[in-house]
């Protein structure tokens, strides 16, 4: 069996990394910064206080990632004020996702985490004044062609990015968790009534623990693009790590899942961060046999892909199938996410008008 890469070893157990030699480290921290975990690894050594024990050359390297990061952090907190200033006549609940929500909320998992862009979640019926007030403020809706408006206003469960006039910061305004033309429909109703408030900041919530992971497991188990896999993945490795040692945990996040039509990227996140991180969690929820598992043959494909395609997208980690992999699971992706007429409608669009009228635009 080919041995794990470095990174992926790293995260399991940040201790291996003191013993490292010269040639390991500069392996390790091109794969780190392939996978946009650079700053998270530099994160996971200082919580350990290990980083004093790391060579001079790699600790310097590390602490460029944790001033980027830290500065990241201080922007975060900027931007987060300026939209809640713009929808605070609005008198909305204002939801932040994933990342910025980590971040605010000063989980773990926000250590070293770098984004580019906020994620907000608003009720459906109010995206009009949303994306009104956000224009008063500096915001202007990207992909302009016609196409992508109605993709993005009819298809999905988001209006088109957004991206401030002066500071150039993006926002993605989301309704849903997933577009409206995928199979599963979690309620986001359900989401908005477990919100919590964050502590200090009036008017601003996070979704529920629970929710936490099932968003970061649903984000990364739909989507089509997976070059933050493995961040991605990290997500919920730590999310897990924090949150698993509550007693009934995983039962509660199983009945959620559930409850939210999302079986099916519990079951993934839940195997996969448990087979490429080593995340203690429970054997009767990351089985094949578990419930929500697909079939045997659909399963060993997976396991097939997702174990090249979450991998970072560096010579080291890479093998004859790792391409291949990366676009079957990005057809996969589209394909959840729209029934087949739809999708065939869709990649013909993108592919044979868009670049004429937009060269290098692809809002999918």
């Amino acid at each position: 069996m080919r041995r794990p890469p470095l990174v992926l070893r790293a995260m399991r157990q940040p201790e291996l990394c003191v013993g490292l030699c010269a040639g390991d480290w500069d392996l390790l921290l091109r794969q780190a910064g392939a996978a946009h975990l650079l700053a998270s690894l530099a994160a996971m050594l200082a919580e350990r206080q290990l980083l004093a024990q790391v060579p001079e050359r790699p600790r310097a390297h590390l602490g460029w990632a944790q001033a980027l990061a830290e500065r990241h952090a201080q922007a975060v907190q900027w931007e987060v004020r300026e939209i809640a200033r713009a929808l605070a006549g609005l008198q909305l609940p204002l939801i932040l996702l994933k990342g910025a929500a980590y971040a605010m909320a000063a989980l773990p998992t926000a250590r070293g985490r770098l984004f580019s862009d906020i994620d907000i979640l608003v009720p459906k019926d109010s995206l009009d004044e949303v994306e009104a007030a956000l224009m008063l403020h500096g915001w202007v809706a990207q992909h302009q062609d016609a196409y992508d408006q109605r993709y993005y206003r009819e298809w999905m469960h988001e209006l088109p990015p957004m991206q401030h006039a002066r500071r150039q910061t993006f926002i993605d305004v989301h309704h849903a968790i997933l577009p409206p033309t995928a199979a599963a429909r979690p309620d986001p109703a359900l989401l908005r009534a477990a919100a919590r408030p964050l502590p200090g900041h009036a008017g601003l919530q996070t979704l529920a623990p629970l929710d936490l992971v099932l968003h970061s497991a649903t984000h990364l188990f739909y989507d089509s693009e997976l070059s933050h896999g493995l961040r991605d993945l990290v997500d919920i490795h730590r999310l897990l790590l924090q949150y698993g040692a509550e007693a009934g945990f995983y039962q509660r996040l199983a009945e959620r899942a559930a409850r939210l039509q999302l079986q099916r990227p519990l079951f993934y996140a839940l195997r996969y961060s448990a087979r490429l991180l080593h995340t203690p969690v429970p054997a009767y929820l990351s089985d094949a046999g578990a419930a929500a598992a697909p079939a045997a043959w659909r399963l060993a494909l997976m396991d097939a892909l997702f174990s090249r395609a979450l991998l970072p997208r560096h010579a080291s980690c890479d093998d004859a199938c790792s391409g291949a992999a990366r676009f079957l699971l990005y057809i996969r992706g589209n394909w959840l996410r729209m029934p087949p007429l739809l999708l065939t409608r869709h990649l013909l669009h993108k592919a044979l008008l868009s670049p004429k009228a937009e060269p290098g635009a692809d809002p999918a």
